[in-house]
């Protein structure tokens, strides 16, 4: 689910492949917005001696859109160096790493931050930083002993108030994979499926994996139009969209020696912004297509959109329970809006994410919706407008909202006549926070990772 591993051709290629991706007002630093973009699925902790690590020969960048064009106006890139300090070694690490500068990190990772913006017709870059230093993989507690301190240890501040990190987290997506890929099976519901057993809890098929994630933490002057930090909720100025692309060569050369060389223009391999949207919306024929183009593109895949097979498939597997889903044949300008447009004024009381009539898959923010107080896994189903789809926060359990938006219960905002199924409003996957997953109360958010001596599998 997600995006872990939702194309044929990206699923052959994890380390550009974008697993999920964040945005939100940072509860601990209300003047900045958070982005997370993480890469690598289904990390297994104890995948050594070669542990998970960024490609450096992968381009990585978040992109923001704040004139809603589909065209990035803000972009910061991410590239990598890694550099082995005894090449005779085949261990990661060659005694305790207990700072992030330990001669005993024998394969560690540096990277470069650069921002591009446009001004006027063209566009700056600037060098944010260079030689930044990645964290280890979390290898076990006698090689990592204190990896809390080596995650902070990774953590730079750089020019302009903004504040980086990449490197290993525990992945803070939750997700009962195993019962929704095995014919939609809702383990609290399976008793109601089409092929029914007993009700059971969620299993969180990710409570033990990581990935790597690229996090920034920028000033909300940095990312809007005019440069301001907007109050007004209903000010056009005062929504951004975000999303993820990585880029490898044209061209890879393969050497007697075991060598590779790149050659070539950089070209787009993968690209995410709204959860679910290439793995659940887009069709099999067209998902490594998806992966190739820009979001200005996405008005072709609008017809998946408005129709969703998933919408059609609910009431088949679940019969007798969706009977108006069934029935419901108009398109859905209601996932339209949430996935392509953001959400117009009028819609919600005194909330609006819409960045204009261009369709893109978007993670749309509304950065002058403050954090919330008490903040609700729900987001905007739950009440708390400061949640997915404004945005998207780590806690968010972005499978059940979605989930409940394709069962219909959001198509009442658009389509006030509509009743939605009763069970439109509690269908879940039955997995959620904090049994299942836990995150940090600030930045990076995403937790320390789970180590290859640690993990355990389920019982």
């Amino acid at each position: 689910m997600s995006s872990h591993r939702e194309a044929p051709g990206i699923s052959k290629d994890p380390v550009a492949d974008s697993t999920d991706v964040y945005a939100f007002v940072s509860p601990d630093r209300p003047d900045t917005v958070t982005l997370i973009a993480n890469y690598i699925p289904l990390e297994d902790p104890a995948g050594g001696p070669n542990f998970f690590e960024f490609g450096d020969d992968v381009l990585y960048r978040i992109n923001i859109d704040n004139t809603g064009d589909g065209v990035p106006d803000v972009t910061y890139e991410f590239q990598f160096t890694t550099v082995v300090a005894n090449g005779n070694s085949f261990l990661y690490n060659t005694g305790q790493i207990t700072d992030i500068a330990s001669p005993n990190f024998n394969r560690r990772q540096y990277y470069s931050v650069t921002r591009t913006n446009k001004v006027g017709r063209g566009y700056r870059r600037t060098l944010l930083g260079s030689n930044l230093m990645a964290p280890p993989c979390n290898v076990g507690p006698r090689s990592t002993p204190n990896y809390s301190h080596l995650g902070e240890q990774g953590v730079h501040q750089l020019a302009g108030g903004t504040t980086v990190f990449a490197g290993q987290r525990l992945d803070p997506f939750y997700v009962d994979l195993g019962s929704i890929f095995d014919l939609g099976d809702l383990r609290p519901f399976q008793n109601l499926h089409l092929i029914p057993t007993a009700a059971a809890a969620g299993v969180d098929a990710l409570r033990a994996f990581n990935v790597h994630s690229l996090a920034l933490q920028i000033p909300i002057s940095d990312l809007t139009s005019d440069h301001s930090v907007p109050t007004d909720p209903m000010a056009a100025n005062s929504t951004i969209g975000v999303w993820t692309s990585a880029y490898r060569r044209r061209g890879t050369f393969r050497g007697n020696n075991g060598s590779t060389f790149q050659s070539g223009p950089f070209v787009q391999v993968s690209r995410l912004g709204n959860p679910l949207f290439n793995e659940v919306i887009v069709p099999m024929q067209d998902k490594d297509r998806w992966n190739s183009l820009p979001p200005t593109a996405d008005s072709q895949f609008a017809k998946y959109v408005a129709q969703p097979e998933l919408a059609k498939l609910i009431p088949v597997l679940y019969p007798g329970v969706f009977l108006n889903l069934g029935g419901l044949t108009a398109d859905r300008a209601d996932l339209l809006a949430i996935l392509l447009t953001g959400i117009p004024a009028g819609i919600i009381p005194g909330f609006q994410n819409y960045t204009g009539p261009t369709q893109a898959d978007e993670l749309r923010l509304n950065v002058a919706i403050p954090p919330a107080v008490t903040p609700n896994m729900n987001g905007i189903l739950g009440g708390d407008l400061a949640g997915f789809p404004n945005g998207r926060r780590v806690i968010d359990d972005v499978v059940t909202i979605e989930l409940r938006a394709i069962a219909g219960a959001t198509y009442p905002l658009v389509a006030p006549g509509y009743t939605p199924d009763g069970a439109a409003a509690l269908v879940t996957d039955g997995v959620t926070p904090p049994s299942n997953v836990t995150f940090l109360a600030n930045f990076p958010y995403a937790d320390h990772p789970t180590s290859g001596y640690d993990v355990v599998p389920l019982s």
